[in-house]
């Protein structure tokens, strides 16, 4: 989880891959009103969020019903978001938190193409983003600074938060 251009779907790729699960890139399940409305510049509300993010979410928990153990890359700015997503899925959630200032998140936007993000939406994710608690959430902070490849040995490395998926139970 992070803001976009904090690197969730290519760390998220990279760590279905090492733990041979399914990963599911929350971009794809926006209803189109949404992309447009990003594509115009416009920032989504908790409105326009709501049915992404339940669709993100059902897709998800199907898919770890099958799998034992789903990835998701799901922007989660909220603690509301958050919140649904292990309440819908039924068990413990771990959320990544890809954490990146805004000039490094703003370096890394700038040089790469997306579909639909404008790089004038950064200002509005970093406003909404409810940085997540280690001391009440599951959540493990990761500095977007480090390797992908560094990031996913501290994800797999830290097997008391693998141990909350079933596959570990």
């Amino acid at each position: 989880m992070g803001v976009s251009s904090s690197g969730k779907s290519t760390v998220g790729a990279a760590l279905a891959r090492t733990l041979h699960a399914p990963f599911l890139d929350g971009d794809q399940f926006h209803p189109e009103a949404n992309v447009e409305k990003m594509r115009a510049g416009t920032p989504l509300t908790d409105e326009d969020r709501w049915p992404w993010l339940e669709a993100h979410t059902a897709a998800l928990t199907q898919a770890a019903a099958k799998k034992d153990v789903a990835i998701g890359a799901s922007s989660a700015l909220r603690r509301i978001y958050r919140d649904f997503i292990t309440e819908k899925a039924g068990e413990p959630v771990l959320f990544v938190y890809l954490d990146g200032t805004r000039e490094v998140i703003g370096e890394r936007m700038a040089k790469r193409s997306h579909e639909y993000m404008p790089t004038s939406l950064l200002d509005s994710q970093f406003a909404t983003l409810e940085v997540p608690d280690p001391a009440t959430e599951n959540t493990l902070h990761v500095p977007v600074t480090d390797s992908v490849d560094k990031i996913v040995r501290t994800i797999t490395g830290e097997l008391d938060h693998l141990k909350s998926f079933k596959r570990w139970q």
